[in-house]
């Protein structure tokens, strides 16, 4: 079994900047705080920080990430945000977590227990803060944390402690399946669902 240095949060410096190489390479194992709160309509779930977002400290930090932009281009927010400005989110009834804490160079560096783990936890997360919808942003992840092989996008029959579940294309700019356009097209359709929603109870995966 590896040893792995506990996890730390990085100390950030004021106002949006790049981080060097060598810190991106120092993030191994860094973790990004939570925007949460509770009652939030959307709550997104990536599979865990990539280096350039541990070392920054923010979640969907790598310039070439599309998570901000298809959050604009869908309506979700009214402007394009940093991932800097990330706090902003809560108050437009929005969050970000990870399915797993720890920031790696690739989401396979990631072990099946991790992410059951890590599915464990953010069902408890759930409970406690009480989104009204969950969003994953990578249909591999979900379906090994969640033991849902054959689930496809969008819309799930299942729940997470009474939230409904979205899966969404992962917005990596390595996703090359899933251009801007795309994204924000598959965005949209999360934001006019949540939008007409009525609230209902689905059978619970966890």
């Amino acid at each position: 079994m590896s040893s792995r240095r506990p996890p730390t949060q990085v100390r950030e410096p004021e106002g949006p900047w790049r981080p060097t190489p060598a810190e991106i390479a120092a993030a191994e194992d860094r973790t990004v705080p939570d925007v949460i709160g509770r009652g939030l309509r959307i709550l997104f779930c990536g599979i865990n920080p990539g280096l350039y977002s541990g070392a920054v400290g923010h979640h969907f930090a790598r310039p070439g990430n599309r998570f901000w932009k298809a959050l604009h281009g869908s309506g979700l927010t009214p402007t394009l945000l940093s991932p800097f400005a990330e706090r902003e989110l809560v108050a437009l009834g929005l969050g970000v977590t990870n399915l797993v804490d720890r920031a790696t160079a690739t989401a396979d560096r990631l072990s099946r227990e991790e992410l059951e783990r890590g599915a464990r936890r953010l069902a408890a997360k759930v409970r406690r803060y009480a989104p009204a919808n969950v969003v994953f942003l990578g249909i591999g992840a979900y379906r090994t944390a969640f033991g849902r092989p054959k689930a496809s996008l969008g819309l799930q029959e299942d729940a997470i402690g009474g939230a409904r579940i979205w899966l969404l294309p992962n917005p990596s700019g390595l996703n090359a399946g899933y251009p801007l356009a795309a994204l924000e097209r598959s965005f949209g359709a999360l934001a006019r669902d949540v939008a007409r929603a009525a609230p209902s109870r689905r059978r619970a995966v966890r």
